[in-house]
Formats: structure tokens, sequence, C-alpha cells
């Protein structure tokens, strides 16, 4: 039977959520992939004639209290934040999918010792697991990766664990095993169409978490090093100047904003 794509179910498969989610994100992306190549410049340049100046052709959003380029270091911590994120999102996601699956499938001593490990990083707050990680490795994009990735992988675990033992206790997949059907077809047949938009929402809700953690600990220093551009450091940097210069205080917040926002809606929409 052939399913015509009408204007209602168009509009059911794209909320107005979703798409006010995917708008934010995509200009978020365009400012980061764009910005640099429509008004060049360096970020890192400092000009102390220029302290706290306002809007030119050159910084369309002004000056920092280093006279560096407010608009350039957005559009390079837009580009640094999201690939950590992005990175320790499919490092989690992957860890938590191919775990989740082996111990719903496997059962034992391995599920058991699985659920053990993340219930007990569970119990820890996950800032505290990424500051004891950025302790080891203080201030780096790899330290940020590694920690993320050990604190976003325990969800991805529990909701894949979760969403293939019942699955595989389906008749469906059971008619497959009698059928002779091996696992790697009772999983791209049966156990991915189920739980991936399950893992498509959590990791929506994930990176957003991830960006937020960032920018938390940038801004208690703790986080990426001055002068590296990142959204909580800028924040800092600027706040003492938030009289002289509101329009420099306000750029990173309303970047993180929209970045945020975006992706909520994108989860929550789909989600829904």
């Amino acid at each position: 039977m052939i399913v015509i794509a009408t204007p209602q179910r168009r509009r059911a498969m794209w909320p107005a959520a979703r798409i006010v989610g995917a708008a934010h994100v995509l200009v978020v992306a365009l400012l980061a992939l764009l910005g640099s190549v429509v008004v060049p410049s360096d970020p890192f340049a400092q000009s102390l004639v220029k302290a706290l100046a306002g809007p030119d052709p050159a910084a369309p959003l002004g000056y920092d209290h280093l006279g560096r380029s407010i608009f350039h270091r957005l559009v390079d911590t837009l580009k640094l934040s999201p690939i950590i994120t992005l990175a320790a999102v499919a490092t989690a996601g992957s860890a938590g999918l191919v775990l989740g699956t082996a111990a719903a499938a496997l059962g034992g001593w391995i599920e058991r010792s699985l659920v053990i490990l993340a219930d007990a990083l569970l119990a820890l707050p996950g800032l505290l697991l990424v500051l004891i990680v950025l302790a080891m490795v203080p201030g780096t994009a790899l330290g940020f990766w590694a920690a993320l990735s050990l604190v976003l992988w325990v969800e991805f675990f529990r909701l894949t664990r979760a969403a293939t033992r019942e699955v595989l206790a389906s008749p469906a997949v059971q008619a497959s095993r009698l059928l002779g059907f091996g696992p790697i077809y009772l999983f791209r047949a049966h156990i991915w169409p189920e739980i991936a938009p399950m893992m498509l929402t959590a990791a929506a809700f994930g990176t957003a978490t991830a960006i937020m953690a960032i920018a938390a600990l940038g801004f208690v220093h703790v986080g990426l090093r001055a002068p590296t551009p990142e959204l909580g450091l800028m924040m800092v940097e600027l706040l003492p100047y938030w009289r002289e210069a509101p329009l420099a205080l306000l750029s990173p917040v309303i970047a993180i904003f929209a970045l945020l926002l975006g992706l909520t809606l994108l989860a929550g929409s789909r989600k829904s």
C-alpha cells in the first residue's frame, strides 16, 4: 500500500517545536562554519586601544577587555565546544549501545557486572566525575572528551539494555530465532528500529548537557584555559565589564541559550 505524505502527515512528522529547534541549531552551525569566512580575523589578536569598544565592520559584536573581537572568539568557541561534545556523545553512545545490547542478550554475570558499574557511576554527581578526570588531565580538550564520555555512556547503556530486553522477549524475535536468523539480523531488523529514536533523543539531551557542563566549568575557571575561546570563560571574563559593554557579555549568553534551546526542542519533540 502506498502512503501519501499529506500536509497533515508532514506536520505530524515535523512538529513546530522540532522545526524551531532545528532552525536554532542551524543558525549556530552556520555562524560557526561561515563566520570567519564572511568577516576574517584572528580571535587571539589584541588591540588594547579598542578595549570594550563597540561594534565595527571588523568586529560586528565589539571588543572585549583586551581588545579582542567578540564575534571571532564566539565563532571559534562555537567550533571547539561542539566538536568536543559531539566526540564525547558519539563515544558514549557507541559504548552504551554495545554494552547495553550485550548485557541484555548475554545476561548472567556479564549483565550484573555492567549494571553494577553503571549504577556506581550514576550514584556520583556527573560534574564531580568530570572534575576528577580533569584533575588528572587539566584544561585540555582530551580531558573533557574522556570525562564527558565517562559520564554520558551510562544513560545510553540503561536505555539500550531496557529496550533490548523487551524486544528480545517479543514473539517476532522468538520467531526469527526459530527460523535460524543470527544476532546481526536480529539487531538490524528488530532491536535497532526500536531503540534508534530513544538513542537520538538521548544524544540530543546529552549534547545539550555536555555543552552546558563545559560552559559551567569554564565559568568557574576549571575548564579550558585562557586564552582559548570558550563560552563559560568568555562570560566570566566579561562579567566585570557588563556596564561598559553589555553587548559583549550578552553575546556568549545568547549563543549558548540558542544552542541549548535548539537541542532541547529537537530532543523533546522527538521524544513526544
